[in-house]
């Protein structure tokens, strides 16, 4: 069957911009969620009619209380239910009566908490769904629109153009006190719950094309489709609005599990990492890392390579930022004769300018000199960026004299200079909250008082080193196999195009020789149906004639006791590179790619390099290139470098062949033996889903 299409996008005008709202729970004790969301929900003044329900009636903050949605005069848009778990059913008939297009349930105690609730929560979904309605969450934490003077949740969220999708509302609150520094504030926040409905994926795409919002940064412990969100997060990064992610690793018991060498090394961290990449979606690690690469993306400047200028007003300084940087997988670059005569024109000849530049003193005399000096980097074409480290802001706080005054103008035109540059300027200081700081963070460059935060902001306005590019969709699937036999496995690989060396099955002795009759000396013997053969001493190689042949037969048959042996002809090694190439079904994106240095040791040297299968071949050639092992390929200590197009184009092969049967779990070829000449497959290893770990091809 073909992948299925993306649904066209829903509109969730109802969603972020009602005609009027009504919350379902409100109370009059500040402890209760019903109390939050109505308090912040009536800051809008007359933006839209707000209406309270609870069926006690009464008054909560001034307001008459209607008993239930029936009592309202008029139909309401968007409905906030917040109630306990067992009236949660009657109050989405209500609101569906009402004329609700769409629903927020901060209601918990559905889908969360097993089977029961997840089948209440899929009938209530029904009905929603019928009704033609959007409903958010159950299990969340409302919703805010600053756009539209929409507070739905129990807290402010400060204005801003950053859209907060979180699985969680404290993150919510954290990211808000890290960014206040930096003077950055939300467009939208979304709290995702149970995402019974609207996704993650939706809410991507919609903030994606949300005038007021920049960046889209999302906390997610669950992705449902993950492909889908690749995608929507690539459409993003495509329309300038570039994600951020926040997501926990997941459990690697998975890839404990697993039957392949590709699988135990396919571990949901790598995977994420490599969706990442190729997606333009920043990950990050922690609060405090997802604050700063926030902050660096309001810069709206980006650097087009990794050579960058430290300039710094004390040695320390600059040695620990240069260090840092080349530790990130940034150059430091030496400046020419040229670009140094430039900088010390701007400065003194006092001044260090190979890079990093140093004021040596200069600017307690004159704070202008850091303006002039980031002028002077900002154009130069030997570097891509501007790191500026140590003491700035200081003048301000300190008794400094006229320099006090003098470091506010510095501010102000180093900001200038910064505008009409395309390159980004990042400033680490001791000092960062003073007056001048934060006068460079208003005008967008980002400040911070740790020179690794500086780095990482950097990085995030650096295009990555290795990328493969955006997902491709996955391709119709064949349908499976009819039969597990190792004949028809082999032939699988062999109709992707995968050149393999001669080999004959055999199981007896006479069959064995018999092998070898039709093969050419040297020979290679391997037991079938073990999964690791080599570790348990299933294969011999190099064996010269039929003799050494069937010692090793008799060997193995008595060690090993294995169902049948695979006789092959000794492949041609010189010159050549061991790879692994191999693919694994992720229960959240779909056939994974693995390419690394491959042969016996693969997990023990694991450099490896990941991507969402297929791939092309210009998208394989650069996993190959981003392996540690690259100059390998490319000839070293007098070897030649072996045939990278053809090692490419294999790789490529055994990613379609993986995507396009989402029967296998697990599919390897390792070795790939890569040489001057081409590539060839020496053994390999397919499992099928449900197969309970029985391998169905080895070669």
């Amino acid at each position: 069957m073909p992948a299925p299409a993306t649904p066209p996008p829903r509109d969730l005008h109802a969603l972020f911009d009602p005609a009027s709202v009504a919350i379902v729970g409100a109370s009059a004790d500040p402890a209760k969620w019903g109390h939050s969301v109505a308090f912040q929900a009536l800051r809008a003044g007359n933006r839209r009619p707000v209406h309270l329900v609870n069926r006690r009636g009464g008054e909560i903050l001034g307001r008459t209380v209607a008993t239930s949605m029936a009592e309202l005069a008029d139909p309401v848009e968007l409905v906030v239910i917040s109630v306990p778990a067992a009236g949660f059913e009657s109050a989405v008939d209500d609101a569906l009566a009402a004329g609700a297009r769409a629903l927020v349930a901060i209601t918990a105690g559905l889908g969360e908490l097993g089977a029961e609730g997840e089948a209440r929560q899929q009938a209530v979904l029904a009905k929603v769904r019928a009704a033609g309605a959007l409903l958010v969450g159950p299990n969340c934490l409302g919703l805010a629109d600053n756009t539209t003077e929409l507070y739905l949740s129990s807290d402010p969220f400060p204005d801003g153009r950053i859209a907060l999708l979180s699985q969680s509302g404290n993150v919510g609150l954290e990211l808000q006190l890290r960014l206040a520094r930096q003077g950055l504030g939300f467009s939208r926040f979304v709290s995702l719950g149970n995402q019974a409905d609207v996704s993650l994926v939706e809410l991507v795409r919609d903030c994606a094309r949300h005038p007021g919002t920049d960046t889209i940064a999302v906390y997610a412990e669950d992705f449902r489709d993950g492909r889908a969100f690749a995608a929507a997060a690539a459409e993003a990064a495509a329309l300038g609005r570039p994600l951020v992610l926040l997501a926990p690793g997941g459990s690697d018991a998975a890839a404990r599990s697993a039957l392949s060498h590709t699988g135990s090394m396919t571990s949901p961290t790598a995977v994420i990492d490599a969706v990442c990449r190729d997606s333009g979606i920043h990950r990050v690690a922690t609060l405090r890392e997802l604050a700063v690469v926030l902050s660096a993306l309001h810069n709206r400047s980006r650097a087009t390579g990794r050579r960058v200028a430290v300039f710094t007003d004390g040695g320390g300084h600059g040695t620990i930022a240069a260090d840092s940087l080349e530790d990130a997988g940034f150059t430091v670059p030496a400046l020419s004769d040229e670009a140094q005569k430039a900088v010390r024109t701007a400065l003194w000849d006092n001044s260090p300018s190979a890079n990093p530049i140093d004021l040596a003193g200069l600017g307690e005399q004159d704070p202008l000199c850091y303006a002039r000096g980031v002028a002077a980097l900002l154009g130069s074409d030997e570097v891509d960026s501007v790191l500026m480290t140590g003491y700035f802001g200081g003048y301000s706080l300190g008794d400094f004299g006229d320099a006090s005054a003098a470091e506010a103008e510095a501010a102000a035109a180093l900001a200038a200079h910064a505008a009409v540059s395309a390159k980004p300027v990042v400033v680490q200081s001791m000092y960062p909250d003073a007056p001048s700081c934060r006068a460079l963070a208003q005008q967008g460059i980002p400040v911070f008082d740790a020179t690794e935060d500086a780095v990482r902001a950097l990085a995030a306005l650096t295009p990555p080193p290795v990328s493969t590019g955006a997902p491709l969709p996955l391709p119709a699937s064949a349908p499976p196999t009819a039969d597990d036999g190792y004949l028809a496995s082999r032939d699988l690989f062999a109709a992707a195009g995968i050149p393999f060396v001669p080999a004959v099955s055999a199981c007896t002795e006479e069959e064995v020789l018999a092998a070898a009759r039709r093969l050419n000396a040297p020979y290679v013997l391997k037991a079938t149906g073990l999964l690791h053969k080599s570790d348990a001493g299933g294969v011999a190689l190099g064996l010269e004639d039929e003799e050494e042949l069937v010692a090793a037969h008799r060997d193995m048959t008595d060690r090993l006791a294995p169902p049948g042996f695979s006789v092959e002809q000794m492949a041609d090694t010189r010159d050549g590179v061991e790879l692994i190439v191999g693919a694994r079904q992720d229960p959240r994106f779909g056939p994974v790619l693995l390419v690394g240095l491959g042969g016996t040791l693969t997990e023990v040297l694991r450099d490896t390099a990941f991507a969402l299968a297929p791939v092309t071949r210009a998208a394989a050639r650069a996993l190959l290139e981003g392996l540690r092992a690259a100059p390998l390929l490319h000839g070293a200590r007098g070897r030649p470098g072996v045939d990278l197009d053809a090692a490419a184009e294999a790789v490529a092969r055994i990613s379609r062949l993986a995507a396009a049967h989402p029967e296998i779990d697990e599919i390897e070829v390792n070795p790939l033996l890569a040489t001057p000449r081409g590539v060839t497959a020496l053994d390999a290893r397919i499992v099928l889903g449900g197969s309970g770990g029985v391998t169905r091809a080895r070669s």
